[in-house]
């Protein structure tokens, strides 16, 4: 802008310079051909008298450098010139000044002379005799006025030119230091120049709304981050190379990247050919969906293509874990696939036997022994359905009503109803400690004991024992049952509160059970905030620690 400022300067004074140049010689043109017209004038009426009186002898002592006399008779013939041989000159009858002196007694002209070729001024009069006396000088041009001041007008040109250099660049600077300093936070607090007023008033009112919007933009990218850094799912955001622009904390986890991420192509963050061919078929086709496995977890991939004005903008990675989702959609599977199997096997033993009954084909002494299968199987079969339903509502998480329950009081209970069966396995059962009070699902807690006393019983060795410790430690209660059975294999041990998991299948009918007690005591335990330790070794017993909270 100074730069601008200085050269419109250095022109308009230079303008001004030629300009002033140009008038100056001007008047000074017109006032030395008027100076020169009226010396014309005064020297031929003093030559025109001395003529009168002396005739053409006047000029035989006559000399003059500046002026030119020259005398033309009537005719036009030339009778006298003081600079030119007159039998060289042709006639001058066709001169202006000629004619008019002639015919008014005085004329002027101004021309080029042929013989002298240069422009001259003429003023001429005539004779008492009738001759014409006409005098003439050269006319100054301007040209040669110009040449004649040339010096003086190169000093002017110079001196001015660095006086004009030197007060344009301060009236530059002083121009712009007021712009330079003016505080463009709060652009209309020192207004220089009115002419600026209103641009300032417009900038002052744009940088009030870029600085509002800056807030607004500021606080919803604070709200993005603070959204997709507290989301559970992993979120990548690509742009249309492929490039990754944001990705939060979840997504960090999952793919084991820090923030140095961000900037990277999404095939360095994600080495996963299946993922990289995903993403390139969602900017193809706008959605691709993918489950993988990354370390033992089960993940599901969403990835969706942004535009904006039909223009591709790059996609979003949406990455959900459903590990828990797709054992459980197993699990329901297995369940559904058990309990048709769990029904369908006592069911079918039923129906043989009352088959057998109704047809008549069972002997009279074997009709007890049909009739003792279907009681058991019916009694097998309601087992199971009261185990499912169990499992049921405690998959539900409905709320029971707690109450403060004696743990000893219950484990009594429950081991006097599976007495009976330890002494059908001839296995000793007994109770440990004394009264332990917590707050919890009366009924819950008595399955608790019972399916872990009655799994010890059932794959326990002839003669052995079942043992039901009650007790607190680290101001935690805890109980525990021991056995000294056949024990669990440690490939079998991450799956035997399962349902319907069973480490020896083949023994299944021989032992009884439905294959849920252990899973009911896994949810019942989780009701109660309680945690569950698996000691086990093949061949040697196992003990089961279920911890409840204080």
């Amino acid at each position: 802008m100074k730069k601008k400022i200085f050269r419109s300067i250095i022109t308009v004074a230079l303008t001004v310079m030629v300009a002033s140049l140009v008038i100056a010689s001007s008047f000074l043109y017109d006032y030395f051909n008027k100076q020169q017209k009226s010396q014309l004038k005064d020297e031929l009426t003093l030559a025109s008298n001395n003529v009168n009186e002396l005739g053409l002898s006047y000029f035989d002592n006559f000399k003059s450098s500046i002026f030119r006399f020259t005398v033309v008779d009537a005719d036009g013939a030339v009778l006298y010139d003081s600079q030119a041989d007159i039998t060289k000159m042709g006639n001058h009858l066709d001169r202006e000044e000629i004619k008019e002196a002639l015919g008014q007694g005085r004329g002027s002209s101004s021309r080029y002379s042929v013989t002298l070729t240069e422009k001259t001024m003429y003023e001429a009069v005539r004779l008492d005799n009738g001759d014409v006396l006409r005098v003439s000088v050269s006319q100054v041009t301007v040209g040669t006025l110009i040449f004649i001041m040339l010096p003086t007008i190169c000093a002017i040109v110079i001196i001015s030119g660095f006086v004009s250099l030197i007060l344009s660049d301060k009236m530059a600077a002083s121009i712009v230091k007021p712009l330079g300093e003016l505080d463009l936070e709060n652009p209309t607090d020192k207004v220089v120049y009115e002419e600026l007023t209103p641009v300032l008033s417009k900038l002052n009112m744009q940088h009030k709304q870029i600085k509002r919007q800056m807030r607004e933009l500021k606080q919803k990218s604070d709200e993005f981050e603070l959204i997709i850094a507290s989301m559970k799912e992993g979120l990548v955001l690509l742009d249309k190379n492929g490039t990754v622009l944001n990705i939060n904390v979840a997504a960090k986890k999952l793919f084991g990247v820090s923030s140095y991420s961000v900037g990277a192509s999404f095939s360095t963050v994600c080495r996963n050919e299946k993922m990289d061919l995903a993403v390139k078929e969602a900017f193809l086709k706008g959605h691709t969906e993918l489950r993988e496995e990354i370390e033992q977890r089960e993940y599901q991939f969403i990835i969706n293509r942004t535009e904006s004005d039909g223009k591709v903008l790059g996609a979003v990675v949406l990455c959900f874990d459903i590990t828990e989702a797709a054992f459980a959609e197993r699990q329901r599977r297995e369940f559904t696939g058990n309990v048709s199997h769990e029904l369908k096997t006592p069911l079918q033993s039923i129906i043989g036997s009352a088959e057998l009954l109704e047809n008549g084909l069972v002997r009279l002494e074997d009709t007890d022994r049909f009739v003792g299968n279907i009681k058991n199987e019916a009694t097998r079969l309601v087992t199971l359905i009261n185990d499912i339903i169990r499992l049921s509502q405690l998959d539900e998480g409905a709320e029971s009503a707690k109450e403060s329950v004696d743990l000893y009081e219950v484990a009594k209970e429950a081991v006097e109803v599976l007495s009976a069966l330890a002494s059908k396995k001839n296995v000793s059962l007994t109770v440990n400690g004394g009264s332990t009070v917590i707050v919890g699902v009366r009924r819950y807690l008595y399955e608790i004991i019972y399916n872990l006393c009655d799994n010890a019983i059932r794959y326990n060795k002839e003669g052995g024992s079942v043992t039901v410790t009650l007790g607190t430690q680290d101001k935690n209660t805890y109980l525990s049952v021991k056995d000294t059975g056949i024990g669990i294999p440690k490939e079998h041990k991450p799956r035997i509160f399962e349902r319907f998991y069973r480490v020896d299948k083949s023994h299944s009918k021989e032992t009884g059970g439905t294959g849920l007690g252990l899973s009911i005591v896994k949810h019942a335990a989780a009701y109660h905030g309680a945690q569950i330790e698996l000691l086990s070794e093949e061949n040697k017993g196992t003990e089961i620690i279920v911890k409840f909270p204080q």
